[in-house]
């Protein structure tokens, strides 16, 4: 099987503490689906309008593991890219994100620990109307050589 050339992500030793990456996501349907298939969750919450409607939420919200999702896609593929493995995770969710909602995610890199090849990295998301939805903390051990 022929080999193909990986992109690696950076290094412990390219990292700065302060740095930030930004990403902005749309929740639209096309992506509720995939989620609600793949993992044969059938919460009405997540997609049934008269259901959530019934509910103090008022209308569908967005399952919190999707947004989970978006943030280890952007350690994966971003801060510090490929190669990198969450040691630990922990994250709160302060509002719900409801269908269609666009929301920005901040991730910054708190502390660097060279001797163990980790870096804690803080992790914000609010909606277009600067409401904050989650907070939190990954641990991460960047790729190496």
């Amino acid at each position: 099987m022929l080999q193909k050339n990986r992109k690696q992500g950076r290094l412990i030793s390219t990292l700065t503490v302060g740095e930030k990456l930004h990403i902005t996501e749309k929740m639209d349907d096309k992506d509720l689906l995939i989620y609600l298939g793949l993992t044969n969750d059938n919460n009405p919450l997540f997609i049934q309008h008269d259901y959530a409607a019934s509910t103090s939420f008022e209308q569908p919200i967005v399952p919190q593991i999707m947004l989970t999702g978006i943030i280890n896609s952007a350690i994966s593929k971003h801060m510090p890219g490929p190669g990198s493995y969450i040691l630990e995770q922990a994250l709160k969710f302060l509002a719900p994100v409801y269908h269609y909602e666009t929301v920005d995610f901040v991730l910054e890199i708190e502390h660097i620990d060279e001797a163990k090849n980790e870096v804690i990295i803080n992790v914000t998301a609010s909606n277009m109307e600067k409401e904050q939805l989650l907070e939190g903390t990954l641990k991460v051990s960047p790729p190496r050589i």
